[in-house]
């Protein structure tokens, strides 16, 4: 089952997922979402496999004042500018998890 991991190479935490998953043999694919934007269903589903609300997946500062808006237009804020994207996000099938901290990537595979 493929493996999907939305990466930010200039993050700490991002590289960290991503060594994490290949130490467990594991070779994601890696989408640079801040050059390879995802598209509002993309988004939409990636909160489906994490089961969250879209607050859920914005950067705590950078989104903050996008907090209580409606599930809509928080998506089409990250589709419009992915930086409010939190990162990792890592997905195994239908299921993801925001790898913060990274020992949340074993829930995917446990």
């Amino acid at each position: 089952m493929a493996v999907e991991i939305w990466h930010n190479p200039r993050c700490s935490k991002s590289r960290a997922a991503l060594a994490a998953l290949q130490a467990r043999g594991i070779a994601p694919q890696v989408r640079l979402y801040l050059t390879d934007p995802p598209e509002a269903a993309a988004i939409t589903a990636m909160l489906a496999a994490l089961d969250l609300p879209a607050a859920a997946l914005l950067r705590p500062r950078e989104g903050a004042p996008l907090k209580g808006q409606a599930e809509d237009a928080l998506i089409s804020a990250m589709a419009t500018d992915p930086s409010l994207i939190e990162r990792p996000v890592v997905r195994h099938g239908s299921r993801a998890v925001i790898a913060r901290p990274v020992t949340e990537i074993a829930r995917l595979f446990d």
